[in-house]
């Protein structure tokens, strides 16, 4: 994409330089330009949005992120307000209304036509999250009786402005979805032939209220470009396309990947340093109150870890090694339940894998830790080592045990696995394994009476 370069001085350049500028951005691509203008300062970029002829500016304008759409409708006319909002599909507009202030959408929909208005009452009366708030109702509809070439003159006069038409759905003279038809099985069939004879009964659909992530999972399953969504009486209201879909997979994966690493919100890489802070803060806030658990497993110890000083060398091993080994198993196993490749009744047999797999891991990281206490202990102290060696081993099935339960404990009631975030497997393991091996070194001092 070739933009002229003026994004840090919009206000101040020359007409020639305008002029090129809205030559550049007219010619470009709407989801560069987009994200051109996203990356403006703010008094700028509704100047430059300005710049942008009326079938580009609809274009470009559903490319940009919901804080940037509302930012430019509150610095722009009325008038360009409307021709913009009226033109977007309307999901995108139901999600536009929601980050708006309740007189803005009023007045915005005053101002669509009576089918859009409509159109979008109807997807923003679902709740959120669902296959209901995520349709478009721009989709092809075709009766029963018609034939191919009724059908694709139906297309061709009334449909252009669809969403998607690589389906059609046909439907009883009660909007009930009874069959679905491809545009390539229209192109290549005779005009004559009734659709009812070469569409399908075997339509894979979804209900408003399924839920968004397994509308994803499903179209993934059946490598879907389009889904239907029915209401309860089977009568088709809309359809999910890809592209929201992929929308969808992006903003669970991002969300699932800043709950394992301990964070939260809306954060991003060009995110400013006070959202940064704002979103960080609480989670470490929250962390350090978990370690005060780790810490006061240790706190009772204090004399016995002067007694043998080398087991301050070795206890971060087991807090780094055990924690990276839960996050391991934790990560699979969230990985595996939100792409739907496996579920709660796998439970024991991933459970299984996941201990035979740590058997294996637990006798190599024991050998490590017993040989580097060994290495490290003084000769009186040797001894620590085989204590170090079985904690080690069983802190790493303690590690994969909960990796895998806890996300499958948090699925089956219904909640977002993703929810057990890293920091806190770590922390649950290092107070297990302190507790344990300092317990066991206590009793190999006082109990058995080992030299020290």
């Amino acid at each position: 994409m070739l933009i002229h370069d003026v994004r840090n001085s919009v206000v101040d350049v020359d007409v020639a330089d305008l002029n090129q500028l809205k030559s550049d951005l007219n010619h470009s691509q709407p989801v560069d330009v987009g994200e051109y203008i996203e990356q403006l300062p703010k008094k700028q970029r509704a100047i430059a949005f300005r710049l942008l002829n009326k079938s580009q500016a609809i274009d470009v304008f559903e490319y940009l992120p919901l804080d940037v759409q509302e930012e430019l409708i509150n610095s722009l006319h009325d008038v360009q307000v409307a021709q913009i909002v009226e033109a977007m599909s309307p999901d995108e507009r139901a999600e536009l209304f929601d980050e708006l202030p309740a007189g803005v959408i009023k007045r915005l929909l005053q101002e669509l036509s009576p089918e859009e208005r409509q159109a979008t009452a109807t997807i923003l009366g679902y709740p959120e999250g669902t296959a209901g708030r995520l349709m478009t109702t721009e989709y092809v509809r075709l009766r029963q009786g018609l034939t191919v070439g009724e059908a694709l003159s139906k297309i061709r006069r009334q449909d252009e402005d669809k969403e998607t038409i690589y389906y059609a759905y046909v439907t009883d003279d009660n909007r009930t979805l009874v069959s679905v038809v491809s545009l390539r099985q229209l192109l290549f069939t005779f005009p004559e032939v009734y659709i009812r004879e070469i569409s399908s009964d075997r339509v894979v659909k979804v209900r408003t209220e399924t839920p968004q992530e397994e509308v994803a999972q499903v179209m993934k399953r059946y490598d879907l470009i389009a889904i239907p969504v029915v209401d309860r009486e089977e009568r088709l209201v809309g359809i999910v396309t890809i592209d929201d879909v992929i929308d969808i997979l992006e903003e669970e994966a991002t969300e699932d990947i800043q709950k394992l690493a301990g964070a939260s919100g809306d954060e991003t890489a060009l995110s400013s340093p006070l959202i940064t802070i704002r979103n960080r803060l609480p989670w470490l806030l929250g962390i350090m109150l978990l370690y005060i658990g780790a810490s006061s497993a240790i706190a009772p110890f204090q004399s016995t870890i002067s007694m043998v000083p080398v087991l301050a060398v070795i206890m971060p091993l087991f807090s780094n090694t055990g924690g990276t080994v839960g996050i391991q198993a934790l990560t699979v196993t969230i990985r595996s339940l939100g792409v739907g490749e496996v579920t709660p009744k796998d439970t024991l047999k991933i459970l299984r894998k996941e201990l035979l797999a740590g058997l294996g891991t637990a006798l190599a990281l024991a050998t490590t830790m017993m040989l580097l206490s060994l290495i490290w202990a003084r000769p009186q102290e040797r001894w620590v080592a085989l204590i170090a060696g079985m904690v080690m081993a069983s802190n790493t099935i303690v590690a994969v045990a909960l990796g895998t339960l806890l996300p499958m404990a948090l699925k089956r009631l219904k909640l977002d696995p993703a929810l057990i975030s890293g920091p806190l497997v770590t922390t649950m393991l290092d107070t297990i394994g302190f507790l344990t091996f300092l317990s066991l070194i206590w009793v190999a001092l006082n109990v058995l009476h080992l030299p020290q």
